[in-house]
């Protein structure tokens, strides 16, 4: 229990402190008029409060990740608590902060335009096909997971095919209307329904006596059943990806970087709403190390049912909340990835409308881009759901690396502190790498060869920075 109470004071203070100085490494203005003033169209720069704002962004950063993610992470044991605290803290708010308060300062541009300002034409290209792939990729993967959950809470109203529809139809909706028309009115009943089931079951961890795993140095190893296919690095770090950091957050928060009417609300919107989702990662993961009796269980359940974190959910959901209790945390489950599949494809049509150039303001011109991508979603809901996941975890990471490597390349440019960034970028930048080399999805080398390569690429990233860094000093040495 004192492991979970700190963890949670540090994330706590985490925003306050070390978010107060990303605004100011930032140098966020108030008296700044961002694109939702300047730049109003009635369908996507819509200014809207910060509470709202905040509710929006959350929900949608807050997909199955911090939720089955931290479940599965929990297989590892205590060490995903390190992870879950150092990734949120240092990683995933200070990479949403920056993606979102640059699109402030870009007119609202999309992270694929952001990325070619600082990164250049190539890796834009790049980034724009990449980035819309893998956000119809999300938009799929969030039509399957909460089909699957609606099925089962509603076993005798409708077939696996017809939730899929349902949440289709929703999905269709919510990327052609203004955003202020679906998504600013039902976030707020997602919103309750998400904080009920979080807040719920951290207070059934103290009224159940549950047994927390302490975060002690005998507890510092490898809990995994698969401890040699599944080492701690780079495994746990693109399993436990939303609770920590994920790249997809960088295509969200450029949506409500059109709505803020204040850069001083970029902090409590973009760093707070990813420390609120470590929170739940941390409740998730520990409730899941402690609800079995143990992490060695929890490894032996996940067995069983094939790694189905879904079936771990809804056997503690309905056990600690009853059977309304746990229906209420389910639709909060539910919640989580409905309202990023939703922002998924609408920042799908966003990223495609920037590249084109095309205004939003027409229906035709969003139907026009919007119906290739939800043809592609359908078809990839056709393919194993357990392939979809894996390869979504890596290209997610991968492209939070890249985001990485942007803003610490914005950072150098404008002779602010880089290391912030920095360090993350190439401790992701090992990650990525080492997973690709080792992973069955990857090329399948043993670990040894994986961490050596791994490495080497981290070092030529490094290397290039400081080349890159060099130049700059160069030029501003001839400035004077």
């Amino acid at each position: 229990m004192i492991t979970l109470i700190v963890a949670v004071l540090i994330l706590i203070s985490g925003y306050v402190f070390y978010g107060h100085y990303m605004e100011r490494i930032f140098g966020a203005d108030p008296q700044r008029a961002t694109p939702a003033m300047t730049m109003p169209d009635g369908v996507d720069y819509i200014p809207m409060s910060w509470p709202k704002i905040f509710l929006i962004q959350f929900l949608n950063i807050a997909g199955l990740g911090p939720i089955f993610g931290a479940v599965a992470g929990a297989m590892w044991g205590p060490v995903a608590y390190i992870w879950i605290i150092i990734g949120s803290v240092f990683g995933g708010a200070v990479h949403d902060y920056f993606s979102g308060m640059l699109s402030i300062q870009h007119k609202g541009f999309s992270i694929t335009e952001i990325v070619g300002i600082y990164m250049g034409n190539g890796v834009k290209q790049f980034m724009r096909g990449f980035t819309v792939f893998l956000m119809v990729l999300v938009g799929a993967v969030f039509v399957i997971g909460p089909a699957k959950i609606l099925s089962g809470l509603f076993p005798h109203f409708g077939t696996m095919t017809f939730w899929i529809t349902v949440v289709f139809i929703y999905y269709i909706l919510a990327t052609l209307l203004p955003i202020d028309k679906i998504i600013g009115r039902i976030y707020p009943i997602f919103g309750f329904a998400l904080f009920f089931m979080a807040i719920s079951l951290f207070i059934s961890l103290f009224i159940n006596g549950l047994e927390i795993p302490e975060l002690t140095p005998q507890n510092l190893r490898n809990f995994h059943s698969g401890g040699e296919k599944f080492p701690v690095f780079p495994m746990l770090f693109i399993t436990i990806a939303c609770g920590a950091i994920s790249g997809f957050h960088a295509t969200q928060s450029p949506m409500m970087a059109r709505c803020l009417t204040n850069e001083m609300h970029g902090r409590r919107v973009f760093y707070g709403a990813m420390i609120t989702e470590g929170l739940v990662a941390m409740i998730w993961a520990t409730i899941s190390m402690s609800f079995f009796g143990g992490v060695g269980e929890l490894n032996t359940i996940m067995n069983a049912h094939q790694g189905n974190a879904a079936w771990v959910v809804n056997e503690i959901s309905n056990t600690l909340l009853g059977k309304f209790g746990g229906f209420l945390a389910l639709l909060g489950v539910v919640a989580a990835p409905i309202t990023s599949g939703d922002t998924a494809f609408r920042s799908a049509r966003l990223i495609v409308a920037d590249f084109l150039k095309l205004r939003q303001s027409p229906i035709l011109n969003r139907l026009l881009i919007s119906i290739p991508l939800f043809a592609a979603g359908y078809l990839i809901t056709k393919l194993n759901f357990d392939i979809i996941w894996r390869y979504f975890a890596w290209s997610n990471q991968t492209l939070a690396t890249i985001v990485l490597w942007t803003i610490t390349v914005y950072l150098a440019t404008r002779r602010k502190n880089f290391w912030v960034t920095l360090i993350p970028a190439l401790f992701m930048t090992s990650v990525v790498t080492t997973y690709l080399l080792f992973s069955p999805e990857g090329f399948s080398l043993n670990k040894q060869t994986s961490y050596f390569i791994g490495f080497l690429a981290t070092l030529l990233a490094g290397l290039l920075f400081w080349y890159f860094s060099q130049q700059l000093n160069k030029h501003k040495n001839r400035d004077y």
